[in-house]
């Protein structure tokens, strides 16, 4: 039976930490030195968009964790602390965290990617009014711009289309102007349609 299966099996074909039915994938909760039942588990995408900080926490949303924190499912377990330990500014989240234990196997694996130590705080990308950019949005420039290396100026009001993000880094966004990709600083764009 393929891995995939089993977990989807093992979990009823629901999220392992929300009970959610959509969008299941399988999450391998890292680090891993082999993939297996223990260390993966199946989430849905609002829970795995949360933990890899592609979407702000939602606390409601991971009240959740309260029932599924129980699981004997080790990658469960592991994924639970580490969450908990993100909204530890949550009365709910620090209580739950004083009933959780972990043997010490387990607390090294959930500590191993300092996940754990992130606060709830999730860097995006946003624009000058505060809406979150995505790959391949369409922004307009709130400022004319100089582009360093070139004789080119972008004029303020310029549509920028298909933009990419640029990763590491939440101030800046790629985009092409004239046939040339450039860099540009979120703070100069706005989202087309927001």
């Amino acid at each position: 039976m393929k891995l995939e299966d089993a977990l989807l099996k093992r979990s009823e074909n629901k999220c392992e930490l929300c009970q959610s039915e959509n969008g299941l994938k399988l999450y391998e909760v890292a680090p891993q030195s082999a993939t297996n039942e223990d260390n993966c588990i199946m989430i849905c995408d609002k829970c795995l968009a949360q933990i890899e900080k592609r979407e702000e926490l939602d606390s409601t949303h991971w009240k959740c964790l309260s029932t599924s924190m129980w699981s004997e499912v080790p990658g469960v377990q592991v994924t639970a602390w580490r969450m908990l330990n993100r909204l530890r500014n949550e009365s709910w989240a620090m209580e739950c965290l004083d009933m959780l234990y972990l043997d010490d196997e387990k607390l090294a694996w959930a500590k191993a990617t300092g996940d754990h130590e992130n606060d709830s705080a999730v860097d995006l990308h946003k624009d000058a009014n505060g809406n979150v950019l995505q790959s391949g949005d369409t922004v307009v420039l709130t400022k004319s711009l100089d582009v360093k290396g070139t004789t080119l100026n972008a004029k303020m009001g310029t549509v920028v289309k298909n933009i990419r993000l640029v990763e590491n880094n939440t101030e800046q966004i790629e985009g092409k102007i004239e046939g040339q990709v450039i860099v540009i600083l979120t703070k100069y764009v706005r989202k087309q349609g927001a």
